[in-house]
């Protein structure tokens, strides 16, 4: 799928303003406890993008976990926005804040060890946790071929 960059997103209320200008690296479904916590669903939705291709615009709040990898929140309408990752070349976007479907598809899951029975997604590849990092390469590489942005 073709999408025309930068792509501009925002939280529920529209305080905060999210822009991105290259496309994801990879998108997941995490089953996780922790994730089902903090979307109140049965999973949260990740599109990991560069993170030099990441804008915010608007202060954000830290929320749930403080700590290395915050969690960045509106403070207004409090909606989830992104998770930054100490010293990684990414960031975890929640895809829901950018008009762009493709990007809420999940391309893997991970922790299904911990799903709820019912919870099922069309996501290509399912891990017991996260893949082993030497499998990442492989992955993102399968997953621009799927998305068709290679």
């Amino acid at each position: 799928m073709t999408v025309s960059l930068p792509v501009e997103g925002a939280c529920m209320c529209g305080q905060v303003k999210l822009r991105v200008s290259a496309p994801p690296i990879i998108t997941m479904a995490c089953h996780c406890k922790g994730c089902q916590k903090l979307s109140a669903s049965a999973y949260s939705l990740t599109a990991m993008v560069p993170a030099a291709a990441f804008e915010v615009e608007g202060e954000t709040q830290i929320g749930a976990l403080h700590g290395a990898n915050p969690y960045h929140y509106c403070p207004n309408c409090l909606n989830w926005l992104y998770t930054g990752l100490s010293g990684a070349p990414f960031v975890n976007v929640r895809p829901t804040m950018f008009d762009v479907p493709a990007w809420s598809t999940p391309f893997i899951e991970s922790y299904v060890t911990e799903k709820l029975p019912w919870a099922t997604t069309s996501a290509r590849h399912s891990f017991a946790k996260f893949p082993e990092p030497d499998q990442y390469g492989s992955l993102m590489a399968e997953y621009a071929t799927w998305s068709g942005t290679s």
